[in-house]
């Protein structure tokens, strides 16, 4: 992947906290990756108030439901990343849940 180095300006509280953060994968890693998180908010933002417009707001037990499942996904997550497999379960690969 093509790389660009850039200058940008950031609090030295904050460098010296991301710099002991990002240790061995390096800082220009670290801030990509919170770029890239950022981007992504953003879109899914734009696509929740695209999908409000069309269909209304979001419940609060429809909004405390997705926070359930989200729950359960990053249980999950940390339970595959500590054991180190990635299985499949009953849905095979590129089958949704």
């Amino acid at each position: 992947m093509a790389t660009k180095k850039v200058t940008v300006t950031i609090p030295e509280d904050l460098l010296d906290e991301i710099r002991g953060e990002a240790a061995e994968r390096g800082l220009s890693a670290y801030v990509s990756e919170a770029l890239r998180f950022k981007r992504d908010r953003d879109r899914l933002q734009e696509l929740v108030g695209w999908l409000e417009e069309e269909h209304g707001p979001v419940t609060e037990d429809e909004r405390s439901a997705a926070v359930d499942e989200l729950a359960e996904l990053d249980t999950e997550h940390e339970r595959r990343r500590a054991t180190g497999r990635h299985e499949t379960g009953k849905h095979g690969a590129g089958e949704a849940a």
